[in-house]
C-alpha cells in the first residue's frame, strides 16, 4: 500500500483523539473527579489497547461499507477530518463516525451508486438513531444501581473512596471502549485496500492516543461542562454509561459516535436528579452538530474528489 494514502487517517486519528476523547473524560475532568493530565494520560493508554484488542469487528464493518479504492478512500477519510475540524473551531460536538460514513458516500455517489453496500449503511445509520436513547438508558439505570451502593455506605470516607477508585476505573474503561469502537472511523476504510486489520488496529489506536494527549483540552470542557451541569456523582454515571453503550456497539461491530453516546449518558444522568439542559443555545448546537456532520462531510468529500480529479 502507497502510505502516503494513511496520512489522512493519521490526521482524523489525531481528530478523533481530540474530540471524542475529551469525550469520555470531559464530564469526569469538569467536575475536578480526575485531572485532566492523568485522564489524558490513562486514556491514550487503554484507547490502544482497545483498538488493538477488541476493534477489529467494527473494521470489518466499516472497509466494507463501499467499494472505493485507495486514493478515493484517503480523499475521504481526509474530508472527514477537515469536516470535525470545522466542527470543533465552531466548539459544536461533532460524530467523527458519521464524517467518516458522510464522506465516504459523498464520493460513492459521486462515482455511482453501485459502490455502495446498502445494508451496511442501513445497519449503520439506524444504530446512530439509537446511540443517544440508549446511552440516556444506561445512565438511568446505572444512576440507581449507584445511587444504592452509595446509599448503604454510612462513612463519608468510604463514599469518597469508592467516588475516586471509580472514577479511575471508569476512564481506563471509557478509553478502551473508544478504542475498540472508533479504531474504525480512522483506519477501518483502508482493510482490504492493501492494509491488514491487525496493522490498521494497531496505527490507529497510536494516532487516537496522540490525539487525546496534545489535542483534547478544547473539547474538553465544552462536552463537560456545556451540556447538563453535573455533580461528582452523576458525572462518573454518565462515563460509566457512555463506556457500556460504546462497548456494546463495539461488540455488534458498528462505530457509533462516543460524543453523542456521551451527550445522551449526561442527559441521562442530569435528568435523573432533576437537571435540565442548560440553554437552548446548546440545545441548537448539539443538534446542529449531530445532524449536519454527514451531510457536511458528504458535501466536502465530493467536492474534494472533484477537485482533485479535474472536476
Amino acid at each position: 500500500m502507497n502510505t502516503l494514502y494513511l496520512i489522512p487517517g493519521v490526521l482524523l486519528g489525531f481528530v478523533l483523539g481530540a474530540n471524542d476523547g475529551a469525550s469520555i473524560f470531559g464530564p469526569l475532568v469538569a467536575v475536578g473527579s480526575i485531572s485532566r493530565k492523568t485522564a489524558v494520560l490513562i486514556s491514550s493508554i487503554f484507547v490502544l489497547l482497545g483498538a488493538v484488542l477488541g476493534g477489529n469487528a467494527g473494521v470489518k464493518t466499516l472497509s466494507s461499507l463501499t467499494t472505493l479504492n485507495q486514493y478515493q478512500t484517503s480523499i475521504a477519510v481526509l474530508a472527514a477530518s477537515i469536516t470535525v475540524v470545522l466542527m470543533i473551531s465552531l466548539k459544536a460536538p461533532a460524530s467523527v463516525s458519521q464524517a467518516i460514513v458522510g464522506s465516504l458516500i459523498g464520493i460513492a455517489l459521486v462515482c455511482g451508486t453501485e459502490s455502495i453496500r446498502w445494508s451496511v449503511l442501513v445497519k449503520i445509520a439506524s444504530i446512530w438513531v439509537i446511540t443517544p436513547i440508549l446511552a440516556s438508558f444506561f445512565a438511568f439505570v446505572v444512576y440507581r444501581v449507584l445511587a444504592l451502593i452509595f446509599s448503604r455506605l454510612r462513612s463519608i470516607h468510604l463514599q469518597d473512596l469508592l467516588l475516586r477508585y471509580t472514577t479511575f476505573i471508569a476512564v481506563c474503561y471509557s478509553a478502551y471502549s473508544l478504542g475498540a469502537n472508533n479504531v474504525a472511523n480512522v483506519t477501518g476504510s483502508f482493510v482490504g485496500r492493501g492494509l491488514s486489520s491487525s496493522v490498521a488496529q494497531f496505527l490507529g489506536g497510536i494516532c487516537i492516543g496522540f490525539g487525546i494527549l496534545f489535542f483534547s483540552r478544547r473539547m474538553t470542557f465544552v462536552i463537560g461542562k456545556s451540556i447538563i451541569l453535573l455533580d461528582h456523582f452523576s458525572s462518573l454515571v454518565a462515563a460509566i454509561s457512555t463506556a457500556t453503550n460504546v462497548f456494546v456497539f463495539s461488540l455488534v461491530g458498528v462505530p457509533v459516535s462516543a460524543t453523542q453516546s456521551t451527550i445522551g449518558a449526561v442527559i441521562g444522568a442530569g435528568m435523573s436528579r432533576g437537571e435540565r439542559l442548560s440553554s437552548t443555545r446548546t440545545k441548537v448546537r448539539i443538534i446542529l452538530g449531530l445532524t449536519l456532520t454527514p451531510c457536511l462531510a458528504g458535501v466536502v468529500s465530493a467536492f474534494l474528489y472533484l477537485l482533485l480529479r479535474g472536476g
